[in-house]
């Protein structure tokens, strides 16, 4: 049955079936090998999106703008201090007055309710660029990074270790669920993820033949996985835990010794960055050649792409 994601939003991967989500990665790898060609695309000609930042940003903000432009829109980007989102305006009246404006509406910001209100009254397709509960647009870049290199997503081994309640786990958590990756994560168990979203996604791994384990041991983590993945310690907005984190999470850095643990020599290292190296991952690790994260960045532009042009393009 052919794949029509016309009109919707992409707040989460748990909305997405796997042919959808199949969907937006061969159409991403198409768009990829067009541009390193030199195509440049119209299925965006006439378009206008708007881009809404609480957060800073800078893949997000790029991979946004450089995929509008490739393929003919406008991108008008609106900080914090631009708009009254949220605060002297509701934001279901900034959702209809962008609506009326604009034909796509990109968020990256705090609240996973904010994005969602913004899709229930816009009228138009709204993305998600970040909230602190999902990152889904990073998850759809770290599977093209991970099919460009192991050819597959079905039956691979993902990592995660660090913080396992935030929204990068949180994203990873749900997009190996629907599309068969077994899934460790590794962390504290001060920092397990939440068991709500822990039991929705084991469900969804039923379907899928995916397996989830949560561990608090940094070894038998990483043991047999195909990628290992981290982030940062301290997430935006949590900047007074800091302290806590670093103490907390320290065993857990990804170095040499924790990557010669995974017993595979094919392993890969991913990082949807910023890195802060010395602290969560080694520069030794970082700069290595089973390194992805530069191929994992340039792969947010691609499946950005993808994804407004699957939703708003001609």
């Amino acid at each position: 049955m052919p794949v029509n994601l016309k009109g919707r939003s992409f707040l989460t991967l748990m909305d997405f079936t796997p042919a959808e989500i199949d969907y937006l990665l061969n159409l991403a790898a198409d768009l990829k090998e067009k541009k390193r060609a030199g195509i440049r695309g119209c299925a965006l000609a006439g378009k206008n999106v708007a881009l809404l930042f609480e957060k800073a940003s800078t893949r997000t903000r790029c991979a946004f703008t450089v995929a509008c432009i490739d393929e003919g829109a406008h991108p008008e980007f609106l900080g914090r201090n631009d708009i009254h989102l949220g605060g002297k305006e509701d934001v279901k009246d900034t959702a209809r007055v962008l609506g009326r404006m604009f034909d796509g509406i990109e968020f990256r910001g705090f609240k996973q309710s904010m994005v969602e209100e913004l899709a229930e009254w816009a009228g138009v397709p709204v993305w998600n660029g970040l909230t602190d509960a999902d990152h889904p647009t990073q998850v759809l870049a770290d599977f093209l990074t991970l099919r460009e290199n192991f050819g597959h997503l079905k039956g691979l081994n993902l990592t995660y270790v660090g913080d396992g309640r935030n929204n990068m786990s949180n994203a990873l958590m749900i997009g190996c669920a629907k599309m068969g990756v077994n899934y460790t994560v590794g962390s504290p168990r001060e920092l397990f993820p939440a068991s709500d979203l822990l039991e929705k996604c084991k469900k969804v791994a039923q379907v899928s033949g995916a397996k989830i384990t949560v561990t608090d041991d940094p070894k038998a983590a990483v043991r047999g996985a195909d990628a290992v993945y981290t982030d940062v310690w301290v997430s935006m907005g949590e900047e007074d835990k800091k302290e806590e984190r670093y103490k907390l999470l320290t065993p857990w850095q990804v170095n040499a010794g924790l990557m010669e643990a995974a017993n595979n020599n094919g392993v890969i290292f991913l990082h949807c960055l910023p890195a802060v190296k010395g602290a969560e991952v080694t520069e030794e690790v970082f700069e290595s050649p089973y390194s992805k994260v530069f191929d994992e960045a340039e792969n947010r532009m691609h499946t950005i792409k993808a994804v407004m042009v699957a939703t708003i393009g001609a």
